[in-house]
């Protein structure tokens, strides 16, 4: 594998935030395909999981995926001082999807943090529903679950699909 091709997955930095904006618009835009989400009239979308990821709460943590020079996704991890971290955000751009990159990324988040672990999405979003389960099958063979909830506080989404496994400490 070429340097140009080799997945980095770090922590974030200060200097990353021009970056992690540009990422955020991305991976809103192709939310809003599945819940409807309209931009707001400066063309920004809802960033508050942006913020928190940025404020230096110590239950936050926030990676950057990267081939080469080539930013190419992150994730945002919450709940780091619970008992189950929550993987709040995740994003691959498209020209790298089905290439193993976000396995390899989402694999590499959740080793840095063994323990319990749970991630939300959508049935209506079918690529995040075969994603998921492989990733959940990855790393917890038969020893997963999956379940649906209500969204807090909006009766009238459909309930979030959410997969819930163990990462082993290494």
């Amino acid at each position: 594998m070429t340097a140009e091709h080799e997945l980095t997955v770090r922590p974030v930095t200060p200097a990353d935030r021009p970056t992690l904006d540009r990422l955020w618009l991305l991976f809103r835009h192709d939310l809003s395909e599945f819940g409807g989400q309209l931009p707001h009239p400066d063309g920004t979308f809802r960033s508050e999981r942006l913020e928190a990821a940025f404020s230096g709460d110590a239950d936050w943590a926030a990676y950057l995926f990267s081939r080469g020079a080539h930013p190419v996704g992150f994730a945002f991890v919450r709940a780091l001082t619970q008992s189950t971290r929550v993987l709040n955000s995740f994003f691959v751009v498209r020209g790298v999807r089905r290439s193993g990159v976000g396995l390899r990324a989402v694999r590499d988040v959740v080793a840095r943090h063994p323990g319990e672990w749970t991630v939300a999405f959508q049935d209506a979003n079918p690529g995040a529903v075969r994603f998921w389960r492989r990733v959940a099958e990855s790393i917890a063979p038969g020893a997963w679950e999956e379940e649906r909830r209500p969204v807090p506080g909006k009766p009238d989404l459909a309930p979030d699909v959410w997969v819930s496994f163990r990462c082993p400490s290494p």
